[in-house]
């Protein structure tokens, strides 16, 4: 597999709003909103260019907070979010790689191109998954733990550095 992966800029911000909306038929106008709001951080996010220079697969993160996802943990669990919030934490925005490279490495190299990174910077990665999507089981093998739903999605967190009070906050295995 010939793939060239980079490090994102707000210059691909146009891409990155093409892919989410043909990916989820979200509504181009909602997903501007986010892209322009949520708080990407480009250069955690990692582009992925096959050898005739196509994009195949994007890994969007963003510095949001728990609470933009969902607002139900705001009035379900405020100690479990003030606790979170405490921590140094990054969110998966959105993790998008085409059809013909699925079941390829190529998701794992992506993440692992930021993995150092994140282990160095961040107490735990944030990731929501809708429940409609069929990745829970692949962020469940990269160790991600469920905190929290609501109606819409699951709320993982991939714990990255030890660390007592975030332990405190998971369910025990």
């Amino acid at each position: 597999m010939n793939i060239s992966l980079y490090r994102m800029t707000p210059a691909d911000r146009d891409e990155t709003i093409e892919w989410i909306t043909r990916q989820y038929s979200f509504d181009r106008n909602e997903v501007t909103w986010w892209v322009d709001h949520l708080h990407f951080n480009w250069p955690m996010s990692v582009k992925a260019i096959d050898v005739n220079g196509q994009t195949v697969g994007l890994l969007n993160m963003s510095d949001y907070r728990i609470n933009e996802e969902t607002e139900a943990i705001v009035r379900e669990k405020p100690a479990m979010l003030k606790q979170l919030n405490s921590l140094k934490y990054i969110a998966v925005f959105s993790f998008i790689v085409a059809e013909s490279y699925r079941h390829t490495p190529l998701n794992h190299q992506m993440i692992m191109e930021i993995w150092n990174e994140l282990e160095q910077h961040y107490d735990f990665v944030f990731v929501p998954v809708m429940h409609s999507l069929k990745t829970h089981q692949y962020w469940q093998r990269r160790g991600a733990v469920e905190f929290f739903r609501d109606k819409m999605s699951v709320y993982y967190l991939i714990p990255l550095r030890s660390n007592t009070l975030l332990r405190s906050l998971l369910p025990q295995q």
